[in-house]
């Protein structure tokens, strides 16, 4: 079988396909198709050979875009078993057969039914087989050929991207690249010119040129200028077919916007300018603008002022706003007309980013002159000081002098001025101010303690235009006078040991004054001198405002006495200087070795001693048995002497006298606890009458009246006698007499004490002080022997 095309490449080849279609059918038809000897359905065997293919194979090419009202012819299939009797039967198959291929299975020709599109597919693959008609049986192996769409130009060449916005500097040089556009043609681009494209420039002539086979836009002309022209449309045309006539074309546009560069300096639209400014413009504030025209835009129009010169340099301040690109002008001093009237600044303005490849076209600066008119305006009046400050001492009477506060009128007119108080706080009340003079003066007693500090505002005023007011803060200080006596800066719990030492300090005080420093930051501490000499502590001044506390003795007991006052005299060194008393609360308290307290509240001493229940209790049956015992002499005693005679007669000799001897030294002045000596001390004290405690008076004596200054000045050997001499003669006294003498040495005395107190010297026979080394069990014991040494030495 062969096949046979009538499509041809091209209409000037279709005498060359006839002829190979014709030679091919020549050569080919006399090919046999030679089958193998194989054995057949029927049961037949015949001699195997190797199959000799009878298919004559062209490549098939159908035109794309087939508009024709018939089927477009694609070609024929022929096999060399056809004898033309149409026994032989062509089967088609594969990509579009039996819908956009259909084949005439008598003949084998092949028709295109629908127009194809290359774009869409560029070929099909398909399969023929002859079979025998009345078998069904192939007579020829499948063979499979393409069939390829061939290529016309249909398609014209498009701008995937456009349209197209690009950027390019102003000032570039000519010839500067600014974009490369690209054309895409759907048709074949290995057939023919179909898909060939050319570039050219159908609108932006002559500021851009474009390649026509690259397809790159370039700068036609030299230094082009942004502010001539900004913005540029260029519409690029691409035609295929090499850009001859008859092929098909696309076009698209390109948007050109030249960039900005610094090549126009700054300048100033006037040379010369006059401001107005009054005089009573705030410092600080904005007074004026001028600004700099440049056109250059974003940075490269960036501009900085600068006062170069000028009488008004230090007057006066310029800034930039970053924004208007303008020039403030503020005020750094304030103005005065009646000083100066006018100044004159000489202002530049600069471009602050620079391009070096246009220095040329430079400077990029100006400079310009301005005039400042200063105007005339009614000044409010003007304080001497923008703030003061006085004094005046606490406990001032009302209306004491502080200070004075001046003003004046800084215009040409020079107006009176009126003063007052702004009225705004509590502060402002307690002054008052003279309205002519502004003398500042008290409206209440102040207290430094209370409030150190006042603050007040001063107004003034003209009296011809009281709505121009001035004001001005004064701050007040209230000075310290000594009013206040020094205290104890805390509350004390002073502890003194049981076994404190002579000169042992127990405590430091200290003392606060609510005055200031000045009076009265040295303070001084004593005890009251008024009191006796106290026998158990003492002070000492330790002349840094503190004061120590220290034991006057050895030994203190809880049993005895657990708690002791000691009145303290504070003074302070201030003018005139105060003092204040305060008493200290001294406790006794029991404490270790090491100083450290174990116990303040008082115990028994059985319960001291560490006594237990049981031995209590014996002790206490002892006690009970003494009793009886002592109980029963005292009535055996009594019996004997009852039965006992007395003599009748007593002789006149025998003078009975009851003599008790003592054998104990008393503790003279110093000792307060055995016997009250307050009557022998003070003659005065004891002037009351007081009853014998051993008769009851039958008549009662007349009271005595003598004055207090005679009392004072009495001896104690007057004092005796007239004590003996009432006794004589007060009928209610026994009659005999009872001479009491007591050592007393009087004021002032020479001799001295001969008590043992406060005796270094006095020793007991025995020292206990061993038992405290002997551990803890033993530790009460070496306290009550203690007690024992102690008060055998008192």
């Amino acid at each position: 079988m062969r096949i046979t095309s009538t499509s041809c490449i091209c209409p000037v080849l279709v005498s060359l396909c006839f002829v190979q279609r014709c030679y091919g059918a020549a050569h080919h038809g006399s090919i046999k198709v030679t089958r193998n000897q194989t054995k057949h359905i029927e049961g037949e065997t015949e001699v195997h050979h190797r199959p000799k293919r009878g298919w004559v194979w062209n490549q098939f090419f159908v035109l794309e875009e087939h508009m024709g009202p018939d089927p477009q012819y694609v070609g024929k299939l022929h096999s060399n078993s056809d004898k033309g009797d149409g026994s032989v039967k062509y089967i088609l198959t594969g990509e579009g057969a039996g819908t956009i291929f259909i084949i005439d299975d008598t003949t084998g020709d092949i028709h295109s039914t629908k127009s194809l599109d290359r774009e869409q597919k560029t070929h099909y693959v398909l399969h023929a087989q002859a079979i025998d008609r009345r078998t069904n049986k192939p007579l020829e192996p499948e063979s499979e050929f393409i069939i390829k769409v061939q290529d016309i130009n249909d398609n014209a060449p498009k701008f995937t991207d456009g349209p197209y916005i690009v950027t390019v500097p102003e000032m570039s040089e000519m010839g500067t690249s600014v974009l490369q556009v690209t054309a895409t043609d759907a048709d074949d681009p290995t057939y023919g010119n179909s898909a060939r494209v050319v570039y050219s420039i159908l609108q932006g002539q002559p500021y851009f040129s474009v390649d026509p086979k690259t397809g790159v836009i370039r700068t036609a002309l030299h230094n082009m200028d942004r502010e001539a022209r900004e913005h540029y449309s260029v519409v690029i045309q691409a035609k295929d077919m090499a850009g001859q006539v008859g092929g098909l074309s696309g076009s698209t546009t390109v948007n050109i916007t030249l960039t900005d560069v610094n090549d126009n300096p700054p300048r100033f639209p006037q040379k010369h300018y006059q401001l107005y400014v009054p005089e009573s413009a705030q410092v600080g504030s904005a007074v004026g603008k001028i600004k700099a025209s440049d056109a250059d835009t974003g940075s490269n129009a960036d501009m900085k002022y600068t006062i170069m010169n000028g009488d008004g340099s230090g007057v006066f301040s310029i800034s930039t706003d970053k924004e208007t690109r303008e020039g403030i002008l503020s005020l750094k001093k304030p103005l005065n007309y009646e000083k100066k009237k006018s100044y004159t600044l000489n202002i530049e303005g600069a471009n602050t980013h620079l391009d070096f490849r246009f220095s040329h076209l430079g400077p990029f600066k100006d400079v310009t002159m301005l005039k400042i008119i200063v105007g005339d305006v009614d000044e409010p009046p003007l304080f001497t000081m923008p703030s003061y400050v006085m004094e005046v001492y606490e406990n001032a009477k009302i209306g004491t002098a502080v200070g004075t506060v001046t003003a004046q009128d800084p215009d040409a007119a020079n107006s009176l001025v009126r003063y007052f108080i702004d009225l705004n706080t509590e502060e402002d009340r307690y002054f008052t101010i003279d309205a002519s003079t502004g003398t500042i003066k008290t409206a209440k007693i102040f207290d430094r303690e209370e409030t150190p500090r006042y603050n007040i505002t001063v107004a003034a005023s003209e009296i011809d235009n009281p709505e121009l007011v001035s004001h001005v803060p004064v701050g007040i200080r209230i000075l310290d006078v000594n009013d206040n006596p020094p205290e104890l800066a805390r509350e004390y719990d002073i502890i003194v040991c049981e076994n404190a030492k002579p000169g042992q300090v127990i405590q430091t005080i200290s003392a606060t004054d609510k005055d200031s420093s000045a009076n009265g930051a040295r303070f001084h501490f004593s005890l009251d001198e008024g009191l006796s000499l106290n026998p158990n502590f003492t002070l000492r001044d330790n002349e840094d405002n503190t004061a120590s506390i220290l034991t006057r003795r050895r030994r203190y007991s809880r049993t005895t006495q657990d708690v002791y006052y000691l009145p303290v005299l504070i003074s302070d060194s201030g003018t005139p200087p105060l003092s204040s008393s305060s008493t200290l609360t001294i406790r006794v308290c029991a404490c270790e070795r090491d100083g450290r307290v174990r116990t303040c509240h008082a115990e028994a001493f059985l319960s001291s001693a560490g006594l237990s229940t049981g031995a209590i209790i014996a002790i206490l049956l002892c006690v009970v048995i003494l009793f009886v015992f002592s109980l029963a002499i005292v009535v055996l005693f009594i019996t004997l002497r009852r039965s006992k005679k007395e003599p009748l007669i007593i002789s006149e000799e025998d003078v009975r006298e009851n003599v008790v001897t003592y054998d104990d030294e008393g503790g003279g002045e110093e000792d307060t606890e055995a016997f009250d000596i307050t009557a022998l001390r003070n003659p005065s004290a004891a002037e009351e009458l007081k009853y014998r405690r051993d008769i009851r008076p039958e008549v009662k004596p007349v009271p005595r009246h003598q004055p207090s200054s005679s009392l004072d000045s009495i001896d104690v050997q007057e004092f005796i006698k007239q004590r003996l001499a009432e006794a004589d003669l007060d009928p209610s006294v026994p009659p005999y007499d009872s001479l009491q003498t007591y050592a007393y040495e009087g004021h002032r005395s020479e001799t001295g004490s001969i008590s043992s107190l406060d005796s270094a010297t006095t020793h007991s026979d025995q020292d206990y002080n061993y038992l405290g080394d002997w551990g803890p069990e033993f530790k009460k014991l070496a306290e009550l022997y203690g007690e024992i040494e102690s008060e055998r030495t008192t």
